[in-house]
């Protein structure tokens, strides 16, 4: 099996020739006629090996590279993209981009952002951490966390596979108000997939670890023993009687309310009323013991930028204080068609974290289920059934019934519903077992009652 290798150039040296490819770009544009011009240029590369049963299943090397350009005839726009740096496709895609601009119809809204709002300092943030890692190193590791997984226990009697994924790149983005920016990133993640029982029996559940540096990631033995664990604790699953109970969302799922919360309070959403949160700026959106923070600088997180996809700059904010919402996520475009100004939030968020006033350090994982004392642990959700206009909620999920604040049995076949403006307003509980998946984080969430539907 081949190493991993390159044949791009340092990102050091690449970095110094985009912006030169950015700058052509924009000159050009200028040159047409165009009244504005944004261009970014991006490559990377990334790896992926899957194994499963102790064979390799796949190997995967990506690499791929973009130059990306929109053009403005004053409120006109039009947008390109070619793979291919030379001039000559340079000055083709830019034609093409002026070409589309001129016969679209103006839209107010349309323009790059202010000058005022664009960045101009750019701390390392240190979010490049390339893992020099070739195929048969990946394998390796993928096969330890699988074997990890299987000797767990006998019960555990086949596998989803596990994998190893690592993933670079680099880009600049530029625009002819003067902003000039980019950076090298990393992604790097381990995941495993065990399967357990027999016949009718069987349940298969998961878990990942990822981060922006390697080393920091779990050990693949510990990702696979966990995994195991979560998958054997499913074996005992049968149904519910239907009824109203309190609901704990583990904290892999509890980020997906927040997430939820964004994407209702997102300028698309509510410029095309598309949202249950209209007009809901400096009202109370969540309970009031309840903090959402977004720190765009966080040192290695993945949701870090000194800039949005725009060049705006990003600041870090207090997103909700004491339940009360104190800012949309816009950008410039939605923010224009709103009427307000821009949040640097083109290309979505950044960093958030959802805390409760009440959390204790104490208030671990096996203190939400004591909270809780009777009602049902939520570790998966099944199928898409948000509706963002009304906010109604209703998903199927597999969990755990909860008595006493200890862990019964798990839960199948059954369906939890709610509506998501009262379901934030009624978290009674944030866990201190924090989790950060992607540019989110929270600890396991408590909910005062939802409707389940079991039998």
């Amino acid at each position: 099996m081949s190493k991993k290798t390159k044949s791009y150039l340092p990102i050091s040296e690449n970095q110094a020739r985009f912006r030169e490819l950015v700058q052509e770009a924009l000159n050009y544009a200028r040159s047409l006629g165009a009244s504005d011009a944004a261009a970014e240029v991006s490559e990377s590369s990334g790896l992926s090996v899957s194994v499963r049963n102790d064979d390799i299943e796949t190997v995967e090397q990506t690499r791929d590279r973009s130059l990306d350009v929109t053009v403005f005839a004053g409120q006109q726009r039009g947008s390109a993209s070619t793979s291919d740096f030379s001039s000559k496709a340079l000055r083709e895609t830019v034609d093409a981009a002026w070409h589309i601009a001129r016969y679209t119809a103006a839209d107010p809204a349309a323009g790059l952002p202010d000058v005022e709002f664009l960045a101009h300092d750019f701390p390392d943030l240190k979010l490049h951490h390339p893992w020099a890692l070739s195929s048969d190193e990946a394998a390796a590791i993928a096969l330890k966390a699988e074997k990890a997984a299987r000797k767990v226990s006998p019960l555990i009697t086949n596998t989803d596979g596990a994998s190893v994924a690592t993933f670079e790149g680099h880009f600049v983005l530029g625009n002819s108000r003067g902003f000039m920016g980019g950076y090298p990133y990393s992604r790097h993640s381990i995941s495993v997939a065990p399967i357990a029982g027999k016949g009718n029996n069987m349940q298969r559940d998961y878990w990942y670890t990822s981060a922006r540096d390697a080393q920091l990631l779990a050990k693949p033995g510990a990702v696979g023993k966990y995994a195991a664990q979560r998958t054997l604790a499913r074996l005992s699953a049968r149904r519910i009687k239907t009824g109203h109970y309190p609901v704990l969302f583990e904290a892999p799922l509890a980020v997906g309310l927040l997430g939820a919360l964004v994407q209702a309070t997102s300028g698309g959403a509510l410029y095309r009323k598309a949202s249950f949160l209209l007009d809901s700026l400096g009202k109370p959106v969540l309970a009031d013991h309840l903090d959402v923070r977004e720190d765009p600088y966080i040192v290695g997180g993945m949701g870090s930028s000194a800039f949005d996809d725009e060049g705006v700059r990003t600041v870090p904010r207090d997103v909700v204080l004491a339940g009360v919402l104190q800012g949309y996520f816009l950008s410039t475009y939605t923010a224009r068609k709103l009427g307000m100004q821009t949040t640097g939030n083109a290309g979505g968020s950044h960093n958030l974290v959802l805390t409760s006033r009440l959390t204790s350090p104490d208030d671990d994982f096996k203190a939400m289920l004591k909270k809780m004392g009777t009602g049902l642990l939520v570790t998966e959700l099944i199928g898409q059934g948000v509706n963002y206009v009304t906010g109604d909620y209703s998903r199927g999920a597999f969990g755990y019934w909860v008595e006493n604040g200890e862990i019964q049995h798990a839960v199948q076949e059954i369906t939890i519903a709610g509506n998501l403006a009262d379901m934030l307003r009624q978290i009674v509980a944030v866990g201190a077992d924090t989790l950060v998946r992607g540019a989110k984080s929270s600890g396991s969430i408590l909910i005062e009652r939802m409707a389940v539907a079991g039998q």
